[in-house]
């Protein structure tokens, strides 16, 4: 049997993580309940109180490093899929950890930026980093240092790489987002953006998400269920 498709985008949000111990942001429990999103997403919090916008994503940053937490069977499903996948497989995800990648997948784009990173406030050169990031930590790339902060897209500033998204978008024959609320734009305007190029579009979630409508296909479960059992379809139409 020859597979139907060549061309797989995949979306991910934080339902693909929360079964690794990552607690969500929107969640009844979830992050924003303890702190305000002006105060810890926004370029406006950093420069009012950079201390505690640091101190919040190095907590965020050791605990990604904790030994307790690993990919989970989603991200081992989607890293098996890349490597015995004959066509072409792109990741966007909206998570800032890295259990895509530990899980086996190298074509990941981080839209919304990476913990394990830093940035220089000035030139926006990106640099590894899974230490603490704290005040006076300078970046080595101006001819005057400037500050390192967390690589990551806060309310405000413009997603990552969205010209190879888009690009990936238009060329995919299926579209799945897994994990995802639909309330964040733009990746909840994908699905539409899939559809109008030709993709069969599936969403695979706890429960319907803001933009369960748009989909084609919908399949509702723990994520360590649903995808394994996609990807088991997937490759033996290979």
């Amino acid at each position: 049997m020859t597979s139907p498709y060549t061309n797989i985008v995949i979306l991910t949000g934080a339902g693909i993580s929360a079964e690794s111990g990552i607690q969500t942001f929107r969640a009844v429990d979830g992050l924003w309940e303890n702190c305000r999103v002006e105060d810890v997403a926004t370029p406006e919090g950093f420069a009012a109180d950079p201390d505690f916008v640091q101190d919040f994503y190095n907590q965020r940053r050791s605990k990604l490093q904790e030994i307790t937490i690993q990919p989970n069977a989603a991200h081992l499903a989607l890293g098996e899929l890349e490597a015995r996948f004959s066509g072409s497989l792109t990741i966007i995800t909206q998570n800032i950890d890295d259990l895509h990648e530990r899980g086996g997948n190298t074509n990941v784009i981080h839209m919304h930026g990476e913990l394990l990173k830093a940035r220089c406030s000035a030139s926006e050169e990106v640099v590894e980093h899974k230490g603490d990031i704290v005040t006076g930590d300078l970046c080595s790339c101006c001819k005057t240092p400037a500050q390192l902060r967390p690589h990551i897209v806060w309310f405000g500033e413009t997603p990552l790489k969205m010209d190879v998204i888009e690009l990936a978008i238009e060329k995919a024959d299926l579209f799945v987002a897994i994990g995802t609320s639909g309330n964040v734009y733009p990746a909840a305007g994908f699905v539409q953006a899939a559809k109008m190029y030709g993709a069969h579009t599936l969403e695979i979630n706890l429960e319907p998400s803001a933009a369960e409508n748009q989909f084609e296909e919908k399949r509702y479960g723990k994520a360590s269920v649903e995808v394994p059992a996609l990807v088991v379809e997937l490759l033996a139409s290979e």
